[in-house]
């Protein structure tokens, strides 16, 4: 059998690694009764509310597109409300709750917990490189982009 080219070991790893901080977060998460795409919801919101559906979706990296079903289940958990924007009542906002905003603390410390572990891993390698390499293969994709709108 052929040896792996570079380029698709690397698309592996990253996909490897990318499942494997995605369980990782999903396990922490479960007692809390919210999936990762969920958390990242809420924790935008936290972060930036109140945004419009799309200016939502525009911050997410785990969702492509409108995020409307993830919110309709933050609404039906009441851990997220829609509302007519004062200025247009056209214009629908949404925001997080006070258990929403409550739950957004706690999943912020289980993402803090998280990061510290990879930090561990990472101390004695230099990131950046790689960082800025990840960076230039999202550049201009749809996750790349609602990266570097969060981090605006």
């Amino acid at each position: 059998m052929p040896a792996m080219r570079p380029a698709e070991e690397l698309r592996y790893l990253i996909l490897a690694a990318q499942r494997e901080g995605n369980r990782l977060l999903g396990q922490a998460l479960k007692p809390l009764g919210v999936t990762t795409s969920q958390a990242e919801v809420i924790r935008v919101l936290e972060e930036r509310q109140p945004l419009t559906l799309n200016g939502l979706g525009d911050l997410l990296v785990c969702e492509n597109g409108s995020p409307s079903r993830l919110v309709d289940r933050l609404v039906s958990a009441g851990l997220v409300t829609r509302e007519a924007a004062a200025h247009d009542r056209r214009h629908i906002e949404i925001a997080l709750t006070p258990a929403g905003a409550q739950l957004a603390r706690r999943i912020a410390e289980i993402e803090e917990t998280l990061y510290r572990s990879i930090d561990a891993l990472t101390d004695t390698h230099d990131t950046a490189q790689l960082t800025d390499f990840l960076r230039a293969f999202v550049a201009g994709l749809p996750s790349g982009q609602a990266l570097v709108n969060r981090m605006a």
